[in-house]
């Protein structure tokens, strides 16, 4: 037994350290920069690279996805590396002193709405579950003519949407792959929160669905190991969108999440959708030009 035990911790030093120099790699970051990023030495990175660390704690793996960048399908993948168990809800959330329903609270999220209906992109705020919490104008117009539908509309769950609402595809125009990346969400939204019954709920409607459930256990892993990241930072990503306005119309999209801490204190993320020009795609990374959604109003119009 404890030849075993020793031959699994072995494994996950031998994965953990593949996958923390790969993610290194992937930023183009020393390991003296991470360290100084931890604000510890090199020589102790290169052990907590290699799993060389009396005890992992939880503070520890988060400082660390923090150096690195990552996300939170890779954080899960860290900690059942690391410590061979999933995350557990983040603890400045689980600690807040404010809750939501907190006068000053709902002044500020009335406030920062404001903020959001200024922006020309389509942005939008969510819970662990993608429930839509608040979204901007532009968002709205993004979907305004998607049909209504019991379950599965884009202000009220952006997964649902994207996975079951038979409008979603006129939208989101590469379907399939948005719905690999969203698929790939849910599997790490539930990593981190098994018990939520929201995101039960959506897992078992895909598994009502064969083709979709074929995806989520066999294709979506595949998909996965290519890719690996989910649907918020699957980094390089752009894929086509379709806007209902044809003086903006067919446009690359990049998923990119801007959260203050305010609303992560609250348990919620802010997301926006970044549109470009398809053929900007070939760009380097950063290098993409934002559109707004705004159409020229001396722009012609074309005629579908």
């Amino acid at each position: 037994m404890a030849t075993e035990e020793a031959l699994a911790a072995e494994m996950r030093a031998h994965r953990l350290h593949a996958f923390l120099k790969g993610r290194r790699d992937h930023l183009a970051l020393s390991q003296e920069a991470v360290a100084a990023r931890l604000e510890i030495t090199s020589r102790a990175y290169w052990n907590w690279e290699r799993g060389r660390v009396k005890e992992w704690t939880d503070e520890k793996l988060y400082l660390l996805a923090d150096a690195l960048e990552m996300t939170e399908f890779q954080i899960a993948r860290l900690f059942w590396y690391a410590v061979d168990r999933a995350p557990q809800p983040d603890l400045r959330t689980m600690f807040s002193s404010t809750g939501a329903g907190d006068p000053a609270t709902l002044a500020f999220l009335g406030d920062y709405g404001v903020m959001m209906d200024a922006l020309s992109l389509p942005t939008f705020v969510i819970d662990r579950r993608w429930d839509v919490k608040m979204a901007n104008k532009a968002y709205r117009d993004l979907f305004r003519d998607v049909r209504a539908h019991p379950t599965s509309m884009p202000s009220t769950n952006f997964l649902r949407f994207g996975l079951f609402h038979p409008d979603a595809p006129t939208v989101l125009v590469d379907h399939l792959k948005w719905q690999f990346a969203m698929l790939a969400q849910l599997s790490s939204s539930l990593e981190r929160h098994d018990d939520d019954a929201g995101l039960q709920a959506i897992r078992r409607d895909v598994y009502l669905r064969p083709p979709l459930r074929d995806a989520y256990l066999t294709d979506m892993p595949n998909w996965v190991l290519g890719s690996g990241a989910d649907l918020v930072h699957h980094e390089g990503a752009v894929r086509e969108l379709r806007h209902p306005d044809v003086r903006v119309g067919l446009r690359g999209c990049r998923l990119v999440e801007e959260t203050p801490w305010s609303l992560k204190a609250l348990g919620l993320m802010r997301l926006t959708l970044v549109l470009v020009n398809l053929d900007d795609r070939s760009m380097p990374k950063g290098a993409l030009r934002a559109v707004s959604t705004q159409p020229d109003p001396q722009a012609p119009t074309r005629v579908a």
